[in-house]
């Protein structure tokens, strides 16, 4: 494991699912919807809803490829029928339409997990070079940040949206932009974040130190091992903080 030293460091957040419960919104989205009741799955499909998320929108390239918004409402149509397949409750078009479209509006009702501001706050007078790298359309993804009143705590500078950038994650050059626009190294930079293909392998392939926060209990995909794990902000500040 490698050791964390009193030395100013990189450290980025992940956004969604991160920074706030980004299952609350599908939940919503769900009841208002199927009108599915208390002893649904919810946890259990949206780890589903996020697997094929970053599943399609690797399979169309990522946000910024050619026709990709015309590819991300069919991907958005898609991950919702899969998901919700896979418990045994089928929906049509216009059903995961709706579903959807309420899901996005809750995006925007949001607000940071208990601990998550006063962590980057100290993270911040320690010295650190404190972001968020985040996956998405740069308008959308902006809104969720403002939303979230990140956009007063972070420095603009600091903020990476897939969007923008031109990369998605797990792309290391995502990764190595970040890098060379803040100043800082692989060597010394941290990603926290809840997506094990996105988050854990992209920051392990580019050579930083991955924190998984997977505070949804579930299981890795694959063999890489992430050099912390955390489940709470209590925990990655304890990681994080001398």
């Amino acid at each position: 494991m490698r050791e964390i030293q009193d030395k100013p460091k990189g450290i980025f957040f992940d956004v969604d699912d991160t920074l706030y419960d980004h299952l609350e919104p599908l939940r919503h989205a769900l009841r208002k919807v199927l009108s599915t009741g208390e002893d649904f799955p919810y946890e259990a499909v949206y780890h589903r809803f996020r697997f094929y998320s970053d599943a399609l929108s690797a399979r169309h390239g990522g946000v910024n490829a050619a026709g990709a918004d015309q590819d991300l409402q069919e991907m958005r149509l898609q991950r919702v029928m899969l998901a919700l397949a896979e418990f045994g409750v089928q929906v049509t078009e216009a059903e995961a339409s709706r579903i959807q479209e309420i899901y996005l509006e809750g995006q925007f009702q949001i607000s940071p997990f208990p601990g998550a501001v006063e962590l980057i706050r100290t993270l911040q007078t320690a010295g650190h070079v404190v972001g968020l790298i985040t996956n998405g359309p740069a308008k959308h993804q902006m809104a969720k940040i403002k939303a979230l009143a990140m956009d007063k705590i972070i420095n603009p500078r600091n903020i990476f949206i897939s969007g923008t950038v031109g990369y998605d994650k797990p792309d290391p050059r995502l990764f190595m932009h970040v890098n060379e626009i803040t100043g800082t190294e692989a060597s010394r930079s941290f990603y926290i974040g809840d997506s094990w293909r996105n988050d854990v392998v992209g920051a392990l392939e580019a050579g930083w130190t991955a924190i998984w926060f997977n505070h949804r209990q579930v299981k890795p995909e694959s063999d890489h091992q992430p050099h912390y794990h955390a489940v709470s902000y209590q925990e990655l500040a304890s990681i994080l903080l001398p």
